[in-house]
């Protein structure tokens, strides 16, 4: 009876690892942003997978399968040793999860390059590119994704379609000042910086980056507390 439930177990979770990655596909045709959140502020370093191991990683999927974070870090590891089947398969299985997986959607992309596949990588960032475009927030994480995978052209890509949305956000010229800053182009970086820091003079981040810049500007004293009697 053991054998016969473990069998059945199996069988059970080969059906779900394909509808998984149907429903990634499905995803991937129709660009879904229903549903999607938006946080507050960006991480200009990118989502850094854990140094956990492929044995660690497994477990943890034996426990919760349902895990994208999991399989977006299988997927770069198997990624970095060149097991292009078993990268594709847990990238996909990630964005089958969390359509919105922006790491699992630039490493996908990434992996298509470094296979040398040209049209698929087009393909695979027109349509992450197109999928974040509502979202102003979520179109500067895709564009730092990118960046920390040398997909610069994407990257700048999309800090450009953040910027076209939102000129008037502080946010986006930040984030485009910032990813400028990196590049070393100190033009652009003083551009966007100054514009960001123009619309909210309450960030020591920026003014601090626009200093190493050599452009000094004050940033306001935070308003006084006033205790009610």
């Amino acid at each position: 009876m053991t054998g016969e439930y473990e069998g059945t177990r199996r069988v059970v979770r080969v059906a779900c690892h394909r509808l998984v990655l149907f429903g990634g596909a499905l995803f991937l045709l129709g660009g879904c942003t229903e549903g999607i959140l938006r946080e507050p502020g960006v991480d200009p370093t990118g989502t850094v997978p854990s140094e956990k191991t492929e044995t660690q990683l497994l477990a943890e999927l034996d426990r919760k399968f349902e895990n994208p974070g999991a399989h977006y870090e299988l997927a770069r590891l198997y990624h970095k040793s060149q097991q292009w089947s078993k990268a594709e398969y847990r990238y996909n299985v990630a964005l089958g999860f969390d359509p919105a997986h922006r790491a699992a959607q630039a490493g996908l992309v990434k992996m298509f390059a470094d296979r040398g596949e040209t049209a698929k990588m087009e393909q695979y960032a027109n349509s992450y590119i197109r999928q974040a475009a509502p979202f102003v927030t979520e179109t500067l994480r895709l564009g730092w994704e990118f960046e920390k995978l040398d997909l610069d052209a994407y990257a700048e890509r999309c800090f450009r379609q953040a910027l076209d949305k939102a000129p008037d956000s502080d946010e986006a010229n930040k984030q485009a000042g910032f990813y400028y800053l990196g590049k070393g182009d100190s033009v652009k970086a003083k551009q966007y910086l100054l514009r960001s820091f123009e619309l909210n003079p309450r960030q020591p981040d920026v003014a601090n980056a626009l200093g190493r810049l050599g452009v000094v500007v004050e940033t306001p004293p935070a308003p006084e507390m006033t205790m009610e009697k």
